[in-house]
């Protein structure tokens, strides 16, 4: 199995490789809030293209294969097993035994919040552009449920997460390029850019001139996932004491979202006081989270989220027992903020503020301010 990756624009040198992403905005939700990055895979001899989200919350790559006949899979481009001559089919994930004539072959379901898929396991040549391929397995559909995949604009999803979370020894496909030589060693950056500006993922190293300033590292707490202990939630430079017991804070490159535990969510809500008619959004303090001794702070134009003349406070309520919680998810708003890397062989989560070359477009920070003088 190999797997490929081939777009333009591509940065690369011995042993790393940047790739470009896209970012498309999902209608029916608050546009702050909404946006997906995602890029370009190549699994099969001869290539067959798909657009996947770069997911350091999973640890497969999941795809919808042709046999799937489910409305969500027809609306994306499915792998076609017989136009690659180099596909096995496998009856399980934890060996290479292949199927054979009764075609008996283990199922698995995967949840995804809202949704879920269910599908069977495959090897094939998978790559991260031309030259950065290796031998892979990866979970094919057969069935996918309609929300979320439905919706969305890629194909599918190329899980990042440690190997731990795969279905099996040889489902992370950065595993995989590292073991084949492909890329140096397994870490990898990311950057995603506001309007009008690239976005790029990064893989067998991390690119200095995405960030402002040097990188502060984290240990990795729960193996196979990345997520780093968070000492406590800072508001407007003070301390607010919500982790008395420590929580946790895991870095999501596959939602668009902020989440927390509810109750310090409830707190916040309070605290922060974001009026609902957005008057007082240019007068919100700052919000951090202290990992490693140093805060990774927020402005009001990441953590609100406005909808027309609407805010709200733009943390999700989400309870995660230990030993993985209570948790704190950042997505897309905390990647926008600050450049994050992975880094598998230390076990650990480095942050720097992102370097952009232009502020957001069109900041409702700005409108709120206009709005305030024109009342």
């Amino acid at each position: 199995v190999a797997c490929c990756l081939s777009l333009s624009g591509l940065y690369s040198g011995p042993g790393w490789i940047s790739v470009p992403l896209r970012r498309q905005q999902l209608g029916g939700r608050s546009v702050q809030h909404t946006s997906e990055y995602f890029g370009e895979v190549t699994v099969g001899t001869p290539p067959q293209s798909f657009l996947v989200v770069f997911d350091t919350g999973s640890g497969n790559l999941l795809l919808p294969q042709e046999d799937c006949k489910d409305e969500a899979c027809r609306r994306h481009t499915r792998f076609n097993a017989h136009n690659s001559n180099s596909t096995l089919q496998l009856v399980d994930a934890d060996n290479n035994t292949q199927v054979g004539s009764d075609g008996s072959r283990d199922v698995v379901t995967i949840t995804f919040g809202t949704g879920e898929m269910s599908g069977v396991y495959i090897r094939d040549r998978i790559c991260i552009a031309e030259s950065m391929c290796c031998e892979a397995d990866f979970v094919a559909a057969i069935d996918e449920s309609d929300e979320p995949f439905g919706a969305v604009p890629f194909d599918g999803i190329l899980g990042l997460s440690m190997p731990q979370l795969g279905e099996g020894a040889a489902f992370s496909v950065v595993d995989r390029l590292v073991k084949e030589g492909a890329i140096s060693k397994f870490i990898f950056g990311v950057f995603f850019g506001y309007d009008g500006e690239e976005s790029e993922i990064t893989f067998g190293k991390f690119r200095r001139e995405r960030m402002v300033g040097s990188l502060v590292w984290a240990p990795v707490t729960v193996a196979g996932y990345w997520q780093v202990q968070m000492e406590d939630v800072v508001v407007d430079g003070e301390t607010q004491n919500l982790c008395p017991n420590k929580c946790q804070v895991a870095v999501d490159t596959g939602t668009s979202q902020l989440a927390g535990p509810e109750n310090i969510v409830d707190r916040l809500t309070d605290k922060m006081d974001v009026a609902a008619d957005c008057s007082n959004v240019h007068a919100l303090p700052t919000l951090g989270l202290l990992v490693a001794g140093r805060s990774l702070t927020l402005s009001p134009q990441d953590y609100v989220a406005r909808s027309g003349n609407i805010c709200t406070l733009a943390i999700m309520p989400l309870d995660v027992p230990p030993p993985r919680g209570p948790l704190f998810i950042m997505g897309d708003p905390f990647l926008k903020k600050y450049y994050t890397v992975y880094d598998q062989t230390r076990a650990r989560v480095g942050f720097a503020l992102a370097r952009h070359s232009q502020p957001p477009r069109d900041s409702f920070l700005q409108r709120s301010r206009k709005e305030d003088r024109a009342r």
